[in-house]
């Protein structure tokens, strides 16, 4: 049996790809622009998407009605499942990308429709984006990364944890740093004027994803300026989900993933699933066509190498992977 797939496999605009598998299918959830609901009339959030083997895909919906006038930005779902519940968290803002704050909507189906808690998970916190529920296969514990702002050393976005509660929505335990920058191809803007003064440079690494895999854990990451071609994703790793991480690899630029240039540009803020072989882990991921039209949603097989996980992409030709067969 063969499974084959070509990128991107969504031809619509799907940035900040997620992928959730259940019970058989699998449901992607992205950024994108806002859709009007002909029933209502409202504004909907978040398209999701269905599919039996991660090439070909359905749309079944959008996730989230809006909060209202005042919000005019929605960025980065993902939704994690506990004792049947799920909860998508994303970030939404009004008045400029600074006011970016997380949140968390619940519903019962993975399909939605998410319902919005009305609370900030982190109310203390500012500028918060790139929500990323994880749960640690060794006890069950939940935690929530995220990417703030620094204002020390390389001034910019990087990336925390907390612990969270049973309840999903509350913080067990003050932020800790996870990764932040520590290279020049995380810059996102030099000279940049942001928060009302204008720093020489402006790092960013964020949209954190991590994988527990043979008793360690790899946060990877996207770092650089979202809409550059030199926008990839690298990785630190940990022995508990708390670290400190390591992270020394980062000098060289990103170690899992770049752009192909002329052909594939900016992939970034990736996510893992499992593939329909039940063996092959396959990252899902955004990148510009080189037209930079849209950021659409490309997938490729993770591998775990010697040198640390890489991810076997980008491609755009078709890919041919022998699956088991069923029975």
């Amino acid at each position: 049996m063969e499974f084959t797939y070509q990128n991107p496999v969504w031809p619509g605009y799907l940035a900040d790809p997620f992928v959730l598998k259940w019970q058989g299918d699998y449901y992607a959830y992205g950024t994108g622009p806002a859709v009007t609901e002909e029933r209502t009339g409202k504004a909907m959030h978040f398209s999701i998407l269905r599919s039996p083997d991660l090439a070909s895909w359905t749309p079944v919906g959008s996730a989230l009605e809006s909060l209202g006038e005042d919000y005019t930005a929605y960025w980065a779902p993902e939704v994690a499942e506990r004792d049947g519940r799920f909860y998508m968290y994303y970030s939404a803002a009004g008045g400029g990308d600074e006011n970016q704050r997380l949140r968390v909507a619940v519903a019962d189906h993975p399909a939605g429709p998410f319902i919005d808690s009305g609370r900030l998970l982190l109310p203390e916190e500012g500028f918060t984006i790139d929500a990323h529920p994880f749960r640690d296969p060794k006890d069950g514990q939940y935690y929530l990364f995220f990417a703030r702002d620094y204002f020390d050393e390389r001034v910019g976005t990087g990336t925390a944890v907390i612990p969270l509660e049973d309840d999903m929505m509350t913080p067990a335990a003050p932020p800790q740093i996870v990764l932040r920058a520590s290279s020049d191809w995380q810059i996102y803007e030099r000279n940049r004027t942001h928060y009302g003064q204008q720093w020489e440079a402006w790092h960013t690494v964020e949209g954190p994803f991590v994988v527990e895999h043979e008793g360690l854990y790899y946060c990877f990451y996207s770092g650089g300026a979202w809409h550059s071609e030199t926008y990839g994703v690298s990785y630190g790793v940990a022995e508990h989900p708390l670290g400190p991480y390591r992270n020394e690899w980062a000098l060289e630029g990103p170690a899992v993933l770049k752009g192909s240039p002329g052909k594939v540009l900016g992939p970034g803020h990736n996510s893992v699933v499992m593939g329909p072989d039940g063996r092959t882990e396959f990252m899902v991921y955004h990148a510009w066509d080189p037209e930079k039209t849209a950021r659409r949603m490309f997938i490729d097989p993770l591998a775990w190498t010697p040198d640390g996980p890489r991810c076997l992409g980008p491609t755009t030709e078709p890919q041919t992977r022998t699956l088991p067969l069923q029975g």
